[in-house]
Parts: structure tokens; C-alpha cells; sequence
């Protein structure tokens, strides 16, 4: 009967060693990784000029904190296609402010967002046409 039980014992620590030394499997993990894009956007059919000329400003200027189409870069920066940012709650001159002074992180817990050197005033209101039309197809007013 011992000899039954430290069989077993033995089989038992020898099976939880064997799962222990395997590698751990990392395609099914569901935790987002640094810098995967934080929502989903959808895209407008078209946009204007100044959409366009907004989009082309984002992407030299913003896209590589705030991601791809304002979606947000996970443990970078926020989406901007999100509710926080409609409107009635930052107004266009809020993103105008946040790139000529910088801003204190407030919503999210990504940190201080600096200043953005290099663009203009009129830069940032085409950024804010294009934020706003990519908001408006995905349901923010």
C-alpha cells in the first residue's frame, strides 16, 4: 500500500515538473499588447478637403501616440474616437489648446500628453474636421 502511494506521490510530481518545464503558450493570451490600437473606427465613405488635409496632418503629427484613425494606442495614448472626446465635452479649441500647451493627463492614465511642436493653428482645425467626421460615423455627436 506505501509503496502503492509513493508511486503515485511520485508520478504526481513528476507530471506537475513536466507542465511546469513547458513553454508557455502565448497565442492565447486576450491581454492587448503595448501599442495595439484600443478601438475599433469605422472610416467615412469620403471626407472633405479639409478632412483630408486633416487626416494627412494627424498622421505626420498625432497618429503615433494616438494610433491609426484616432483609435488609440494601448499604454501610449488614448483613442479620440471616443465619447470622452465629443463635443458638448472638448470642444474643438480643447484640441487646439492640448497641442500648442500640452495636457495633464485627466481621463486616462497614459501620463501628461506634451505639446505638439511643429503644427499650426490652422493644421490643428483641419486635425479637428478630421477627428470630428471619423466621431460622426462611429456615433459621436
Amino acid at each position: 500500500m506505501k509503496r502503492t502511494l509513493f508511486g503515485i506521490a511520485l508520478l504526481a510530481v513528476a507530471a506537475g515538473a513536466f507542465l511546469l518545464m513547458q513553454p508557455p503558450d502565448t497565442q492565447t493570451t486576450d491581454a492587448p499588447l503595448a501599442g495595439d490600437a484600443m478601438v475599433a473606427v469605422q472610416i467615412p465613405a469620403s471626407f472633405t478637403e479639409q478632412e483630408q488635409m486633416g487626416q494627412r496632418a494627424f498622421d505626420a503629427a498625432c497618429a503615433s501616440c494616438h494610433g491609426t484613425n484616432a483609435q488609440g494606442r494601448q499604454d501610449i495614448a488614448p483613442p479620440l474616437v471616443h465619447k470622452i472626446y465629443e463635443p458638448s465635452h472638448h470642444g474643438d479649441a480643447s484640441f487646439l489648446l492640448a497641442a500648442q500647451n500640452g495636457v495633464r493627463a485627466h481621463h486616462w492614465r497614459f501620463g501628461d500628453m506634451p505639446p505638439v511642436s511643429g503644427v499650426t493653428r490652422a493644421e490643428v482645425m483641419d486635425i479637428v474636421a478630421y477627428i470630428r467626421a471619423l466621431q460622426r460615423v462611429n456615433g459621436i455627436n
